[in-house]
């Protein structure tokens, strides 16, 4: 049975950092792609970056210049570095990963809660 298990969330003034973590397991094959999507109250999940395991990254606009999404792909682990972080970042962030580019076998997270407060 394949988990995503998600570690980092938690409470944040606005300009701080947090560093979100994700750690797969039970896959028998290998996850392609990683990465972070968010979704705050009331709105839609929404990519924040996705990296593969090639090293080829994809970040939305919003996360450009402030996140860093990394890999350790032995250990199936995707990190995402949050820096000046802003109260729109609030949201619980959910792990995904996938088999393919085109998102086969794909798997979520059950999402760690960001807060920025202002």
């Amino acid at each position: 049975q394949v988990q995503l298990v998600e570690s980092g969330g938690g409470l944040v003034q606005a300009g701080g950092s947090l560093r979100l973590s994700c750690s797969a397991s039970g896959s028998f094959f290998r996850f392609n792609v990683m990465g972070w999507y968010r979704q705050a109250p009331g709105k839609q999940r929404e990519l924040v970056a996705t990296a593969a395991r090639g090293g080829n990254t994809n970040y939305a606009d919003a996360a450009k210049g402030r996140f860093t999404i990394s890999r350790d792909n032995a250990r199936d682990t995707v990190f995402l570095q949050m820096n000046s972080l802003k109260p729109e970042d609030t949201a619980d962030y959910y792990c995904y990963a996938a088999i393919t580019v085109g998102g086969a076998g794909a798997y979520w997270g059950q999402g760690t809660q960001v807060t920025v407060s202002s």
